[in-house]
């Protein structure tokens, strides 16, 4: 039976359009389907003030093409969401990917037709038309770590009078504070970045802060035109680099023990990292999500930092985090702790009291009334499976992917599910994504997916999936690594905790980019071990 394309794709962010740039570059058929009106991903929809990445820019950044890496000029050391926004139409641009994209339609359900052994997509515009109906041999999800906003359940939300406005889906026209007062639930990283831009808007702003997170500086600044002659004239071996680190980034990572470091030296070695800024602080040492000892001396050095420069007291010492530094996504902000310095931003520390609810002027919490004109959620993501379970998947038997995940997520490799053949995810539960620089990781899974396509063609086999057992190793390899460090032993969005009822597991993969490469090479050298071909 002929199919309507070669490859459904679901998603048209970084991953979504490099797949399907790597799919016509094999001579696949493919069709994207996007809700947004735009490309972009993540930097479509997260427009929220202040938002810009955490990793440097210019390791931010495809590197399929070097003429793309040597034409694109990046302005600051961190790149916000407009100008990262720029760079992935530039892409869609100079790739020609727009014709083969359908914006503003999602798609709805997926169902694998067995005795066909394809996939047959419903889609639906996002006004609520019906859309189409189509055919593909593989679907690929492309949709995203972060992608599906996490609106807390909090009693009398739908009452408030006022906007409300979630950083994950903000306004594209943006959003003008200026002389109103406003309130902010939530203190993670979309809110460490965009509380210091609506303090200087706002008539007053209330922070009610239910968990203190740490943070390190970023140091942005405007790039140095020499550095970026640099790191273009190296940009081969610098990305060589990168893939021998555990998180896909080119930093050096101290191979000392903390614990076992002179109490001097390495307070030396923290204050250098924190003059440098970014995430790199946490590569001061090797053991610091290792050791307790280690960690500990980490997280006093930065809460030491906190009333360094929060000048009240009680303000300081309810912004100093409790649990281990690194368990939960470590922030990287510019003048976050200051600005509770300002007299017109108030910190409200909600982490024993719950918000009790919602009111038509603001709520109350504390057994107290607060009043603001605009809402601000910064509660984050329904992260690594959110998206994925919001599609009607339906694999063999007419297993949906919600069954098939009701105790969390099982995957082979992060990439495929087991009754879920030819269905790819990039960046999927299982893999390394959330823990690494996302552009490698996308594009290491690209290319992945592109060359069991070509090697399928090659064998003249059009169908693939995981064996049980398979699946069940990887999942028990995924979980072994969590426990041997530290990032699993708090309460994150790593393990679903943020969602009441979501099952706990720690999603992704924590075994670090270079081992998590070698994994994938020896399937695809044992002819793809672990799959079932038809």
């Amino acid at each position: 039976m002929s199919v309507d394309f070669d490859a459904v794709i679901i998603g048209a962010g970084f991953g979504g359009m490099y797949m399907l740039h790597k799919l016509r570059q094999k001579g696949f058929t493919a069709r994207v389907f996007e809700a947004g009106k735009g490309v972009g991903g993540t930097w479509y929809w997260n427009r929220y003030p202040g938002a810009r990445c955490d990793v440097e820019s210019v390791q931010y950044s495809y590197q399929f093409s070097p003429e793309l890496e040597q034409e694109w000029e990046w302005s600051e050391r961190y790149a916000t969401q407009p100008e990262l926004l720029r760079y992935a139409n530039h892409v869609a641009d100079r790739y020609d990917l727009r014709r083969d994209i359908r914006f503003e339609t999602r798609v709805s359900k997926a169902t694998f037709d067995e005795t066909a052994n394809l996939w047959r997509v419903e889609t639906e515009k996002v006004d609520g038309r019906p859309g189409d109906k189509i055919t593909a041999r593989f679907v690929i999800t492309a949709m995203g770590c972060l992608s599906s906003p996490n609106t807390p359940k909090i009693p009398g939300l739908e009452d408030f009078k006022g906007p409300t406005y979630h950083t994950g889906n903000w306004p594209h026209e943006g959003v003008d504070f200026t002389g109103k007062t406003v309130g902010v639930i939530g203190t993670g990283s979309s809110a460490i970045q965009s509380i210091p831009v609506m303090a200087e808007q706002a008539k007053h702003l209330t922070v009610f802060q239910r968990t203190a997170n740490y943070t390190v500086p970023a140091h942005n600044k405007p790039l140095d035109p020499d550095y970026v002659r640099e790191v273009k004239a190296n940009y081969p071996e610098m990305r060589r680099r990168a893939k021998t680190k555990p998180a896909g980034i080119d930093f050096t990572i101290n191979p000392a023990s903390a614990a076992e470091t002179p109490e001097e030296e390495r307070n030396r070695q923290f204050q250098a990292r924190w003059d440098y800024g970014g995430l790199g602080f946490m590569a001061s040492f090797s053991d610091l999500l290792l050791n307790d000892d280690s960690n500990k001396a980490a997280a006093d050095f930065v809460r030491a930092k906190i009333g360094e420069v929060v000048k009240d007291p009680m303000t300081a010492a309810a912004l100093v985090p409790k649990n281990i530094i690194g368990c939960k996504r470590l922030c990287v902000d510019t003048g976050y702790w200051a600005t509770f310095n300002r007299p017109n931003v108030t910190l409200v520390d909600i982490s024993d009291e719950p918000i009790e609810r919602i009111t038509p002027t603001g709520l109350r919490a504390k057994g107290q009334d607060f009043t603001f004109d605009c809402l601000v959620l910064a509660t984050g993501f329904d992260a690594m499976t959110g998206a994925l379970l919001k599609v009607d998947f339906r694999g063999r038997g007419g297993v949906t992917l919600k069954e098939r995940w009701n105790e969390g997520p099982k995957t082979y490799l992060g990439l495929t599910v087991v009754d879920f053949p030819n269905l790819f995810m990039i960046t999927g539960p299982g893999s390394p994504s959330v823990l690494t620089n996302m552009l490698p990781s996308i594009e290491q899974h690209v290319d992945f997916i592109a060359d069991c396509l070509e090697a399928l063609r090659a064998k003249g086999k059009t169908v693939i999936e995981p064996v049980p057992e398979a699946q069940e190793e990887w999942v028990g390899h995924v979980g072994d690594v969590s426990n041997i460090t530290l990032r699993s032993t708090c309460s994150s969005w790593y393990v679903g905790a943020n969602i009441p009822g979501k099952p706990r597991v720690f999603m992704p993969y924590i075994g670090g980019l270079p081992a998590y490469i070698q994994a994938c090479e020896k399937v695809v050298a044992n002819g793809y071990e672990g799959f079932a071909l038809a």
